[in-house]
């Protein structure tokens, strides 16, 4: 079986084609092909993938492209879309390629997964789109209430990905997960960009009073789970994805600040981001009990070995963060 895998020069899509080529687990899955459709904005890179596996195939392009995803789209039996824009400052700063990729490159991929009657799409979506949660846990039908221009256009996307389900009949398996960490991660979320500041005897930036709390979930983690969607999930369910491990982000800074040796005087309080959601948390009881679902990875020595890869792959992140200082 191929599977069409977009956005996967990304951080965790990347992650997902690693774990589902690796010898140590590919036996365990039903793919035989992966075909990779992504963009390479300033967020993917190819030294995320293995391109010399014959296993893997890599096509540059963009899912808006109705042409280029229809052709891919009639070679492949299930889809799981990751591509999206997905950092939250940028789509204060300028909403338009967030409705773009998100809303309408969805949309392609859907007319064409329906067109070629793709057995399965797995949707990958996000905690954000439930906006902010002042106590419990969001649950899977509670109403959506995004906040940034980011969150609404992930939250346009999961409803619109859930509409061809209703509509037509169409396979589509919806995942919302909460924040993701790991190796390999762009420089520009808070872990990564933290911990390279700190590793470069820079200061790092801590939003308003820095009491905004995140669930946080290793990517391996939240890989097996999307695969987890796509193989025994159900037709038209959503499915929440939690890690466990709820921090503010003044208790994450303290613990990066001790994974590298720093203290707090390398923190620089800046001013809150527009319309910043106070905490996420999502109840993902579904996902445990309908699929077997649980988190590996504990945040302490998930966070260790994280800063280790940081600390010994200069090589790999200081051409993003010239990149992104451009």
């Amino acid at each position: 079986m191929n599977l069409l895998v977009t956005g996967a020069a990304g951080f965790i899509g990347s992650a997902y084609v690693r774990m589902l080529l690796a010898a140590d687990t590919a036996p365990t899955f039903d793919v035989s092909r992966i075909t990779v459709l992504d963009s390479l904005t300033y967020a993917g890179s190819l030294d995320n993938l293995d391109l010399s596996d014959p296993r893997l195939t890599f096509v540059r392009g963009d899912i808006c492209d109705a042409h280029l995803v229809d052709r891919l789209m009639g070679q492949a039996g299930h889809v799981v879309h990751f591509a999206a824009e997905s950092h939250v400052d940028r789509s204060i700063t300028s909403a338009e390629a967030f409705v773009r990729t998100n809303v309408m490159g969805t949309q392609t991929l859907l007319d064409a997964a329906l067109r070629h009657e793709v057995d399965r799409f797995v949707h990958v979506s996000t905690d954000e789109v439930y906006g902010s949660v002042e106590s419990g846990s969001s649950t899977e039908q509670d109403p959506l209430d995004p906040n940034s221009p980011y969150a609404a256009s992930k939250a346009a996307s999961d409803l619109l990905a859930l509409s061809y389900h209703r509509t037509h009949g169409l396979d589509v398996r919806v995942t919302r997960c909460c924040n993701n960490y790991g190796p390999q991660q762009f420089p520009e979320k808070i872990i990564p960009l933290f911990l390279t500041n700190l590793l470069d005897g820079d200061d790092v930036p801590l939003y308003g009073d820095g009491e905004n709390r995140r669930d946080w979930l290793h990517v391996a983690d939240h890989c097996r789970a999307v695969e987890l969607v796509r193989t025994s999930g159900a037709p038209g369910r959503i499915y929440n994805i939690s890690g466990d491990t709820e921090l503010s982000n003044r208790e994450l800074t303290g613990r990066l600040l001790a994974a590298c040796g720093a203290d707090w005087s390398r923190v620089r309080y800046v001013p809150d981001r527009k319309g910043h959601d106070r905490r996420y948390s999502l109840d993902d009881t579904r996902a445990r009990t309908e699929l077997g679902y649980t988190p590996r990875n504990d945040f302490t020595s998930g966070l260790a070995s994280t800063f280790a890869w940081y600390r010994d792959n200069r090589d790999r992140w200081e051409p993003l963060k010239r990149r992104l200082a451009a």
